[in-house]
């Protein structure tokens, strides 16, 4: 049997980012805490996974579900000192979806939802990056099951900083909200006349980077 407690096939996102998205290497090493500065030009950042985490949330019923991606890769490369001519590339491997359910988890990764098996992969493409004193605004194109959108993530923009063994990091935090109908993940049920899934998927990505040039 299906489990009923199955809600957050989604998010993916962020992605996505979606989200979602984006940077740096794996390094157990604390970081010094510094002002916020932009970073120089023609960098390249590699997301540290140990300090970084790709998040989704979904409502079940009238309660909400919470889940991770536990096995993705990004990086960002800046061109010059402006960030908006910075790139991000993220990819995530849609089976490594984790809720703290199993039987959820499986349910998840069927055809009904990912489709694991036809799409391992979900990916987020950022075009632009816009960082200010606190804040972070990324542009860029998620792609679920093979469906493509333009996402738009905000959130806080947390500076640069040398970490222990004088590596320079980045680290910033930031949230969208996707329709998961629009990435092919339509499938619901209704209880008690009220739908068992919602449709919204909020995605948080809060990233620590390694400079690796």
């Amino acid at each position: 049997m299906r489990p009923r407690d199955m809600t957050p096939r989604l998010a993916s996102l962020a992605g996505i980012g979606v989200t979602a998205l984006v940077l740096a290497l794996s390094s157990s090493a604390g970081a010094q805490v510094g002002q916020p500065a932009q970073p120089g030009p023609g960098t390249k950042w590699i997301v540290d996974l140990v300090h970084s985490q790709v998040d989704f949330r979904v409502r079940h019923l009238i309660g909400r579900v919470r889940g991770t991606f536990t096995n993705w890769y990004a990086t960002l490369i800046t061109k010059d000192q402006d960030w908006t001519h910075g790139t991000v590339k993220v990819s995530i491997q849609t089976a490594s979806l984790n809720t703290g359910n199993a039987l959820r988890d499986q349910d998840l990764r069927s055809s009904r939802f990912f489709a694991v098996d036809s799409f391992p992969k979900m990916t987020f493409e950022g075009t632009s990056i816009t960082p200010t004193d606190s804040t972070i605004t990324i542009q860029g194109t998620l792609t679920i099951k093979g469906h493509s959108h333009p996402v738009s993530l905000t959130g806080q923009y947390r500076g640069v900083a040398k970490d222990r063994e004088g590596h320079q990091r980045i680290a910033f935090d930031a949230t969208t909200t996707v329709d998961r109908r629009d990435y092919g993940i339509s499938y619901n049920e209704m209880v008690a006349g009220n739908a068992l899934i919602g449709n919204e998927v909020e995605i948080t990505i809060a990233i620590e980077a390694v400079r690796v040039n």
